[in-house]
């Protein structure tokens, strides 16, 4: 896949490292406070084998309390435009705002990263216009009330149908296909048995044909599985992350990098050795 000049090949998994600019993020919260931290911080993610670094204003967790068009810009095009001009690592927004997706591709990054899909006013036109490559999140309701009690009937047909649906809409919109990656949202609007069944089943949303990303790292599932904080959960982090590759990941979205490299040169191996 192409971002803006700079192909990525993801038939092996490749690692997205974290990098919010936010004060209330559930595992990172108030680490990014300044420019300099930040670029600090996204370059270490980088020298450890981060081939995208995402970066996000505006914590997604559980409750977290919404920010303006005009604080999200503040956070994170400084960051953008600074990273751009000191690495050339692919750059990834995080955001469901038109506005700020402009504004992040205008000063660099190559791929908008969007938690509601481009479901928000006047953001799959965006996204069209950018002409870069497009992070497609399944998320039951919103981060205010997702984990209030979510319900299915059956997860994985509703979120394949959801799959389908934006997928028709962003082609209507002029967005190919070939553009965009697919992520079931592990921990949005998800029980704990809902994110085993996904996980377990990753591999069946391989037949659209586009990559998946998944973000399973240090989530509260950990928490309720094995009872650990979340500055203990490295390594079910880790363990999810070789199970969702093994599955059909190809982008793992993680704040720890290192040790996920080394895991997922493992399974890189693996699966070149099964193949030949």
């Amino acid at each position: 896949m192409n971002f803006s000049g700079i192909e990525l090949n993801l038939k092996n998994p490749h690692i997205m490292g974290v990098l919010n600019i936010t004060p209330d993020s559930f595992s990172d919260g108030g680490q990014n406070n300044s420019v300099d931290k930040s670029i600090s911080n996204a370059l270490k993610m980088v020298e450890a084998g981060a081939s995208i670094i995402d970066v996000g204003g505006e914590s997604t967790r559980p409750g977290a309390v919404k920010v303006s068009l005009e604080e999200e810009l503040q956070r994170v095009v400084p960051v953008i435009e600074r990273l751009r001009s000191v690495s050339d690592v692919i750059i990834s927004i995080d955001t469901s705002k038109p506005r700020v997706m402009q504004e992040a591709v205008s000063a660099g990054a190559a791929l908008i990263n969007d938690v509601f899909a481009l479901r928000q006013e006047g953001a799959v036109e965006m996204a069209a216009t950018l002409n870069v490559p497009v992070c497609l999140m399944h998320m039951q309701k919103t981060p205010q009330a997702m984990q209030e009690n979510p319900k299915y009937s059956d997860i994985l047909n509703e979120i394949d149908t959801f799959f389908s649906e934006r997928i028709k809409v962003c082609e209507r919109a002029g967005i190919s296909k070939s553009t965009l990656i697919l992520d079931p949202g592990f921990g949005f609007g998800k029980s704990l048995q809902h994110n085993l069944t996904l996980l377990a089943n990753l591999s069946i949303f391989k037949h659209f044909g586009c990559p998946i990303l998944a973000g399973l790292s240090r989530k509260s599932m950990f928490g309720l599985l094995l009872n650990k904080k979340v500055d203990e959960r490295l390594i079910a982090s880790i363990s999810a992350a070789v199970v969702a590759a093994m599955n059909g990941a190809t982008i793992l979205r993680v704040h720890d990098v290192v040790e996920t490299k080394d895991a997922l040169s493992v399974v890189s191996a693996v699966q070149h050795h099964i193949q030949t």
